[in-house]
């Protein structure tokens, strides 16, 4: 089983010959943010047998870049996401599955199964169209975890399970992190709990708003050495892979 981070919670998963895609991000620039770091992701990102969708928020479903997904790729995304995007419905070809927690999909040798998230899963900020908002349990040689973005919550190991590698997203992309993220610390906290084998930091050091790169620099820096600091004190058992944008581990099988 291999990850590759491409930024942001655009991670490949790749585990008994499957390709697993998360939240496909792949421009420069979106709305007010631009990317700081690393190139976009290359034309054999958006490669893959199955697309995860954590939540309706435009840097997770953004629909020029599924647009880039080949015809016939499966796409997975929360219940209800067609009727809050109507766009999804122009994707020509997509196959377009909606789940909720606990739903499974399969792709060949491997299960995803939809885990909740705590997180606003609207598609803006305010309006009367809701979706969930999901992590996914990817179940094949290894059980990873893509947590999308999340909050801790009650519960959070029991509704995730026993997993081998967890994706974490630890940061954002502003200089404040508002309700239903993890930082750092919360994210080595929700580590200790899942006790994982392995871990990959995600979803920070790749996006900042336009005009703020003074604005508390340091939370674009720094949450990846953070975590893998806190970790080693609350998870000192689970080895921390603190990727560079393109960058693949292959953090072990399954116990």
């Amino acid at each position: 089983m291999e990850v590759t981070w491409w930024g942001h919670a655009t991670c490949t998963i790749e585990d008994s010959g499957v390709r697993v895609l998360t939240d496909p991000l792949f421009v420069r620039r979106l709305a007010h943010l631009r990317r700081r770091r690393g190139a976009p992701p290359p034309p054999e990102a958006a490669v893959a047998d199955l697309v995860l969708v954590s939540h309706l928020h435009a840097d997770h479903l953004h629909l020029p870049s599924l647009a880039r997904l080949a015809p016939g790729t499966r796409l997975v995304v929360p219940r209800g996401a067609t009727r809050a995007v109507p766009g999804l419905r122009r994707l020509a070809g997509l196959r377009i599955t909606e789940v909720g927690a606990g739903d499974e999909v399969a792709a060949g040798p491997v299960a995803v199964r939809a885990v909740p998230a705590a997180h606003d899963g609207r598609r803006l900020p305010v309006g009367p169209h809701r979706s969930p908002a999901l992590g996914y349990v990817v179940r094949g040689a290894a059980r990873t975890y893509f947590a999308g973005d999340t909050g801790l919550f009650d519960g959070m190991a029991e509704a995730v399970g026993e997993v081998d590698v967890a994706l974490l997203p630890v940061g954002g992309w502003g200089p404040f992190l508002g309700h239903g993220h993890l930082d750092a610390g919360r994210a080595a906290r929700a580590l200790a709990a899942l006790a994982p084998r392995a871990a990959v930091p995600v979803h920070y050091g790749t996006y900042w708003p336009i005009g703020m790169d003074a604005v508390r620099p340091h939370e674009f820096h720094a949450p990846g050495d953070e975590f893998a600091r806190l970790a080693a004190r609350l998870a000192p058992r689970v080895a921390v892979h603190r990727l560079g944008h393109g960058e693949s581990v292959r953090p072990g099988a399954a116990r």
